[in-house]
C-alpha cells in the first residue's frame, strides 16, 4: 500500500470561487484522491483557506466586517461548497490558526539562522490621513497605460500591464479614498532566493522528465531570468506576525507576506488534522517520522507554479530540515467563460454556488474533468457543457443504466434473473473493457484527466454496444435464458461503471450501486478477473430502478443561463 499526500492549492478568502478556481485545484486533487483510495492506498488530501493579505482586508471592508469576521463567515461558506461538491478532503484548514503561525515563524528563525533573511530599507506609500503604510494593492489610481481608472498599484485589470504605486495617475487609498499620500522609508525582511539557485536548478532539473512541460518551463523561465530575493514582510496588521518572543522586536505591526505563509499552510493544516484526530502529521512530513515513504502530488493554476517551485522549496530548503519535498507537481492552465475571464465584480461567469443552484455536482464535475485546461486554456461556454452533458451523461451512461434495469424488470422481475450460457458476445465485452479500463487507470495515474476520462466514457460506450449486440429485448421472444444472461450481464456492468466512474461521479456512482447492492464506504477498484467481476451481482439479488441519474440540457436553459451569467452577443 502507497502513501500519498495530496495537497490542493489553498482558494483565497477573499470571495467565493468560479468554476476556473475549481477545476484548476481542488476538483483534479478530490478526483485523484478518490481514484488512488480506490485502490486501497493510503491517502491524505489537505486543503485550507488562505486567508491573511491585503485582499482580504479589502474584502472584510467591502463587506462592513472586521477581517477576522469575514474570514470566518467566509471560511464557512467555502467549507460548505467544497462539501456540496463532493470534495473528500481529509482536512479543510485555516492559514489563520495557530499550527500556521507558529510553524511559519519557526521556518522564518531557521531561515533566519541559515542567512537567508535580511534586512532592507525600502521606499513604500504612507498614507497620512489612515496613519499607514499601504500595500499595492491598497493604492489605486488612473493607469497611465490605458487610462483605467481604478487601476490598482501592482497591476491593472483593464490591459494587465505590471504597475509600481508610483506609476498610478492620481493615487489614492483604497482604505478611505484619501488622497493625502507621501513615499517614506520602512524596513522589511527579504528571503535571499538567489543563494539558492544552484540547489534550486539541480532539484528541478532532476523532474525535467517528471514533472508536466507547462510546470517545469515556468520553473525554469524564473530561474533562466534571474532569481531575485524576495520581501516576505508587509505592513498589514492581519497575518502572521513577524515580532514573536525576543525575535525581530522592531517588526511590531508588520506580518509575513502571504505568498510565504500560504504553502506553509500545507503542513499547519496536516498539524491541524492531526491535532483533531490524534494522528502523527509529522509522519507525513518530516523525513526522519517516516516521510521517506510518502509520495507527495501538488495540484495548481499556473499562476501558483513559481511559488510551489520556487518560493516554497527554498523555505523548505533552506530551513536545513528534513521536510518532504514534492514529487509531482500538477499544473493547470486557465479556463476561461467564452473566451474571457470570470469576473465577481462584472457578474460574468459562474461560481460554485450559482453552478449547484443550477444542476447537482455530478454534471460540473464530469464535464470540468472532460475538458481540464491541461495543454493549452480551455474555454467554457453552455452549448458546450449542455452538449457533453446530454451525450456522455444522459444518452451514454444514464440511458444505459435506465434501459437495461427497466426492461429487466419488465421481464424477469426486480431480481437479477438467472440462467444463459456465456458466449462470444460477453468475451468480446471482456476484451473491450478490458482494454479500455487499463487506458482509463494509465491515464488517472499519470494525471492525464482528459485522456482518463475519454477512457470512461469508452467504458460506457462498451456497455451499450454490448447491449446492442446481445439484444435481449430481441432475444426473450426465443430465447428467455439467453435474454437472463444479457440482462445479468448489463446489471453488473451498471455496478463495474459505479466502481469505475466514483472517481469522477461520486455521488451517481453511489446511487447506481445502492440500486443493486449495499454500498460499502469505499468503493474499490475493481481487481481480479474482470469475468469474475461482471458476475458480482448474483442471480436473486433484488434491485431498485433508480430515477433518472441525469436531466438533458434544454435550448431554453441554456439561453436562460447565458443571459443569466454574462454570455449575451
Amino acid at each position: 500500500m502507497a502513501r500519498i499526500l495530496i495537497t490542493s492549492a489553498l482558494p483565497y478568502i477573499n470571495d467565493i470561487k468560479h468554476l476556473g478556481t475549481l477545476v484548476g485545484s481542488m476538483l483534479p486533487s478530490d478526483v485523484y484522491a478518490r481514484f488512488e483510495r480506490s485502490r486501497g492506498n493510503e491517502v491524505l488530501l489537505i486543503c485550507a483557506t488562505d486567508e491573511h493579505g491585503t485582499p482580504a482586508e479589502l474584502a472584510a471592508a467591502a463587506a462592513g466586517k472586521d477581517v477576522a469576521t469575514f474570514c470566518d463567515d467566509m471560511y464557512d461558506i467555502q467549507s460548505d461548497l467544497g462539501q456540496r461538491f463532493q470534495l473528500s478532503w481529509d482536512f479543510f484548514g485555516r492559514t489563520s490558526r495557530a499550527p500556521t503561525h507558529e510553524l511559519t515563524q519557526h521556518l522564518a528563525d531557521r531561515l533566519s539562522e541559515n542567512e537567508l533573511i535580511d534586512e532592507r530599507t525600502i521606499s513604500q506609500v504612507f498614507s497620512i490621513d489612515d496613519d499607514r503604510y499601504l500595500p499595492d494593492r491598497y493604492i489605486v489610481g488612473t493607469c497611465p497605460h490605458c487610462g483605467y481608472e481604478n487601476a490598482r498599484g501592482d497591476q491593472c485589470e483593464n490591459c494587465t500591464r505590471v504597475l509600481d504605486p508610483t506609476d498610478l495617475v492620481d493615487p489614492r487609498s483604497a482604505v478611505s479614498g484619501s488622497t493625502n499620500l507621501e513615499v517614506r522609508e520602512t524596513k522589511h525582511l527579504y528571503l535571499r532566493q538567489s543563494k539558492m539557485v544552484p540547489e534550486l536548478k539541480k532539484w528541478i532539473a532532476s523532474k525535467e522528465d517528471v514533472w508536466p512541460h507547462l510546470v517545469t518551463s515556468i520553473a525554469n523561465k524564473w530561474l533562466n531570468e534571474g532569481l531575485h530575493d524576495r520581501g516576505i514582510t508587509r505592513d498589514l496588521s492581519w497575518g502572521v506576525p513577524v515580532k514573536h518572543g525576543d525575535k525581530w522586536p522592531d517588526y511590531d505591526g508588520k506580518v509575513f507576506y502571504v505568498w510565504f505563509d500560504a504553502p506553509i499552510g500545507y503542513i499547519g493544516a496536516t498539524r491541524e488534522w492531526g491535532e483533531a484526530t490524534g494522528n502523527d502529521w509529522e509522519r507525513w512530513w518530516r523525513l526522519s517520522k517516516g516521510a521517506d515513504d510518502v509520495k507527495y502530488f501538488q495540484f495548481m493554476g499556473k499562476d501558483n507554479v513559481p511559488f510551489h517551485t520556487v518560493g516554497f522549496p527554498v523555505t523548505q530548503m533552506g530551513s536545513g530540515e528534513d521536510w518532504k519535498l514534492v514529487d509531482y507537481i500538477k499544473g493547470f492552465n486557465w479556463l476561461t467563460y467564452y473566451g474571457g475571464k470570470f469576473s465577481t465584480s462584472q457578474k460574468r461567469g459562474v461560481f460554485m454556488n450559482h453552478a449547484l443552484e443550477l444542476l447537482p455536482s455530478d454534471y460540473w464535475r464530469y464535464y470540468l474533468m472532460a475538458n481540464a485546461p491541461e495543454g493549452s486554456d480551455a474555454t467554457f461556454t453552455w452549448e458546450h457543457f449542455a452538449a457533453t452533458v446530454n451525450k456522455d451523461l444522459a444518452d451514454v451512461l444514464g440511458n444505459f443504466v435506465n434501459r437495461i434495469m427497466k426492461f429487466t424488470a419488465s421481464k424477469f422481475g426486480n431480481e437479477v434473473p438467472e440462467g444463459g450460457e456465456w458466449g462470444p458476445e460477453e468475451d468480446q465485452l471482456v476484451a473491450d473493457l478490458e482494454r479500455a479500463i487499463k487506458v482509463y487507470e494509465t491515464e488517472m495515474t499519470a494525471l492525464e484527466f482528459r485522456k482518463a476520462l475519454a477512457a470512461l466514457r469508452s467504458i460506457w460506450v462498451a456497455g451499450n454496444e454490448y447491449l446492442t449486440r446481445a439484444a435481449p429485448w430481441a432475444a426473450f421472444k426465443s430465447d428467455p435464458a439467453q435474454a437472463a444472461l444479457g440482462c445479468r450481464v448489463g446489471l453488473n456492468l451498471v455496478h463495474l461503471f459505479a466502481h469505475l466512474s466514483e472517481p469522477v461521479i461520486p455521488t451517481t456512482a453511489r446511487i447506481m450501486h445502492e440500486s443493486l447492492l449495499p454500498a460499502p464506504e469505499l468503493l474499490p477498484w475493481p481487481d481480479g478477473n474482470l469475468k469474475d467481476t461482471l458476475e458480482r451481482v448474483p442471480a436473486g439479488q433484488p434491485f431498485t430502478i433508480p430515477d433518472v441519474l441525469f436531466q438533458k440540457i434544454t435550448d431554453d436553459q441554456i439561453d436562460e443561463w447565458r443571459a443569466r451569467f454574462g454570455a449575451e452577443e
